[in-house]
């Protein structure tokens, strides 16, 4: 039997189970339904069946360290001893952890946000000159050595050096990058740790920040930490991954350094494929397979590119992998009974990838023989069919809309405070109220056809009324319905448009155990009928105050979909917005006089390559425009975003041109908000007071210093009052204090005013 050379590699592979059991887990954990040693036990049997797929794949590459309970760049933070001094007094390092992550009674949590432009939310590191940095290195240690008593070979996975300091923020305004020489001696003693762990040892070093646009310093001190680095231990063989976009500068700045491997991603960065002569020998990690999206990979595509990178590269140092961690995709496919089996067949989620990346560096390796041949006509004639059935499907609707509103924020706002006459500091909520188990169990129950259509709406009916009447009791301005029948912000919309499919467990971590299932866009999208209005309807039935509309926009359904590959995202996003429009004119129709378009993965979206930033900002907020461009000057259009770096897009959310824009910022008191200050931006703000992603309930008092600081920022006649993002994943028992405190703050601080 002939011998494999082409070698197979794995980025990294999803942590939170098959069936979510990590979740699970850590939530019985959190609310103290189980010890310490359950959570244990059931995160070490997710390791090693991770370690198996991989291994009975042919994956010769695999990863530990990838696990994580709530997230890699927290963990780096607990290596690494970078502990924030209002967490450092617990003494218990679990306890420790999920404060830090989670906060607690005492603390807020550290601040969140999106890593590079995915879904995916990491722990923020906080450091200042101050941080004593020391090496705890038992995670990782435990966890190799735990795989190889399972007999599996592992590469360890860290978040590498740069990338760490370089999304950390600094507490006492100091460089992130003059902490450097204090940590590269902690990389350099964990290389030495583990290179007593056996004879030839594979570290991989995760850099994505690599792809940012990266200034001459920053290349540098690349050279200059890896060049210690990879000289630290003989037997330690040092692998750089980069992925999301190209690092063709890091890979000329690393030339000469001795390193094992590079890691490159050639499915969102074909711009690697110009500086291969830079690898100097070195191995190179070829991201061959999406780890982004869900769709089967071409395994022809994938030859033709191989042998386009073996012009540069000599084939016995080409290493086939994954485009990054599969941690972006759900985990398999095995599960999915309902799913059309035409579109199901089109389809790859994380294990099946693990076969993608075997099968394509066995057809690389050996192009001629029967099983590649086999393996080619496959799924070639798979692909195919996906080509053929897509061409008999109908076209998107078509506009009768205009492309944007008509008149300007000046002469809308006028006319939007005649109407809704409201007072100065509005409370909203962004509009989600928790998700109970009732209405759980009722939607499954509807959904399984265990009770009639008459006894889900009168459960739905309920719920919406308490929403109500608890929002008036709380004194709040503007109201929401609570959203019980939304299972989820983008599922919901693409459950009630033409061109999606969902999958029953295409779960992807989110943060923490937080998991969502996105949409499926394969094919065009209409909006065959109202989506809300008759619910809308209902909830501002049940009150005279005013009742906010709510719809997701349509960047975000697209960011938070896996969206077909056949034809420009663009073009998708269009389709959405004009579904979107269809619908902002139906609920304006029913009287709703403010409607919250949101946008909460906007800034997500973003390339990570300036020259790339234009053509996305154009398209993504022509999309946002035409979705509203049906409100007359009097309706109220809101929309909320997540975590940004809103310094980089205030002139996009300028062109937006919302009445009204909701922000998380609790975690990042008031710098994040300063732009909108310095920009003289001119629309209304709601910043969020308080952070809803952690369980802790903020005081009135803490309330009322949080909004006095918000006005010094901007004027009280431009903000909104409302928490940092939808209530849905917390808890009545945390919700309706928190709402409570927030309203009678706002009253208090309303009679200084």
């Amino acid at each position: 039997m002939q011998t494999k050379r082409i070698k197979s590699f794995v980025t990294g592979f999803p942590r939170i189970g098959e069936k979510r059991e990590l979740k699970k887990a850590l939530e019985e954990f959190w609310d103290k339904k189980t010890e310490v040693s359950s959570l244990e036990a059931i995160a070490s049997q997710l390791r090693k069946r991770h370690w198996n797929y991989q291994k009975e794949a042919g994956i010769d590459f695999i990863s530990c360290n990838d696990f994580s309970y709530y997230d890699q760049m927290l963990d780096m933070c607990e290596i690494l001893n970078a502990i924030p001094k209002r967490f450092a007094e617990i003494s218990d390092p679990l306890e420790r952890y999920f404060a830090m992550a989670r906060g607690n009674e005492s603390s807020p949590a550290m601040e969140m946000t999106k890593w590079m432009n995915t879904n995916y939310h990491y722990i923020v590191p906080e450091l200042s000159a101050e941080t004593v940095f020391k090496l705890n290195p038992k995670k990782i240690i435990s966890e190799y050595m735990e795989a190889k008593s399972a007999g599996i070979k592992t590469k360890i996975n860290i978040i590498g050096p740069l990338t760490f300091l370089g999304l950390a923020k600094t507490t006492d305004g100091s460089d992130n990058f003059k902490l450097l020489d204090k940590i590269i001696p902690l990389y350099k003693e964990l290389i030495s740790k583990v290179s007593e762990l056996d004879d030839e040892v594979f570290v991989q070093f995760d850099e994505p920040l690599a792809v940012k646009d990266p200034s001459q310093e920053f290349l540098s001190l690349m050279k200059k930490t890896y060049q210690e680095i990879s000289t630290a231990c003989a037997n330690v063989r040092i692998i750089l991954v980069s992925y999301f976009d190209h690092a063709s500068e890091t890979l000329t700045a690393l030339k000469d350094v001795p390193l094992y491997a590079i890691g490159l991603d050639f499915v969102y960065g074909k711009e690697n494929l110009n500086c291969l002569s830079d690898l100097n020998g070195k191995k190179l990690i070829a991201g061959i397979i999406d780890g982004r999206n869900i769709w089967k990979s071409d395994y022809n595509k994938n030859y033709l590119l191989l042998k386009e990178i073996e012009k540069s590269v000599p084939k016995e140092n080409i290493i086939v992998s994954t485009s990054c961690s599969l941690l972006h995709v759900p985990y398999t496919l095995e599960y999915e009974e309902k799913l059309d089996p035409r579109i199901k067949e089109w389809m790859s989620f994380a294990k099946e990838k693990l076969y993608e990346v075997s099968d394509t560096a066995d057809i690389f390796e050996n192009s001629d023989t029967d099983s590649s041949l086999l393996k080619l006509k496959t799924n070639g004639e798979i692909l195919k069919s996906k080509i053929d059935y897509l061409k008999t499907t109908l076209n998107a609707e078509s506009d009768k809309f205009k492309d944007e509103r008509s008149f300007s924020f000046a002469e809308r706002i006028s006319a939007q405070k005649k109407i809704l006459n409201l007072p100065v500091l509005p409370t909203t909520t962004i509009g989600s109220f928790p998700q109970t188990a009732e209405i759980r169990k009722l939607r499954s129950d509807f959904k399984a056809k265990r009770i009639s259509q008459k006894d889900y709406d009168e459960g739905i009916k309920d719920y919406i009324s308490s929403c109500v009447k608890f929002q008036e009791k709380a004194g709040l301005d503007v109201l929401v319905h609570g959203e019980p029948e939304r299972n989820d912000m983008v599922e919901y919309f693409g459950e009630q448009m033409e061109g999606f499919v969902f999958t029953q467990n295409g779960w992807v971590q989110s943060y923490g155990s937080r998991c969502v299932k996105p949409p499926v866009i394969y094919g065009n999208v209409s909006r065959p009928k109202p989506m809300t209005v008759d619910i809308i309807s209902y909830a501002q039935s049940c009150t005279r105050k005013i009742m906010k509309g709510m719809l997701t926009g349509p960047v975000t359904i697209l960011n938070w979909s896996f969206v077909r590959n056949d034809i420009e995202r663009s073009a998708v996003c269009h389709q959405i917005a004009s579904a979107i429009c269809r619908e902002v004119s139906d609920l304006q129709s029913a009287g709703i006089k403010i409607i919250q378009v949101d946008e909460a993965a906007f800034k997500e979206g973003y390339p990570l390559r300036k020259e790339k930033v234009k053509l996305y900002e154009n398209w993504a907020v022509e999309s946002f425009k035409r979705a509203v461009s049906s409100a007359e000057k009097e309706t109220q259009i809101h929309t909320h975003m997540c975590y940004s770096d809103f310094n980089s897009i205030i002139g996009t959310l300028e062109k937006m041109d919302a009445d009204v824009i909701t922000i998380e910022t609790s975690r990042s008191g008031n710098k994040l908000l300063n732009v909108f200050a310095e920009r003289g931006y001119k629309n209304e703000i709601g910043p969020g007071v308080y952070d809803i992603h952690s369980p802790r309930i903020p005081s009135r008092e803490e309330l009322v210093q949080q909004i006095k600081m918000l006005i010094k920022v901007i004027p009280a006649e431009r903000l909104w009052i409302n928490p940092d993002c939808g209530l849905k994943t917390r808890k009545w028992e945390e919700v309706k204090p928190s709402l409570k405190n927030m309203a009678e703050a706002v009253m208090e601080i309303r009679k200084t005013i």
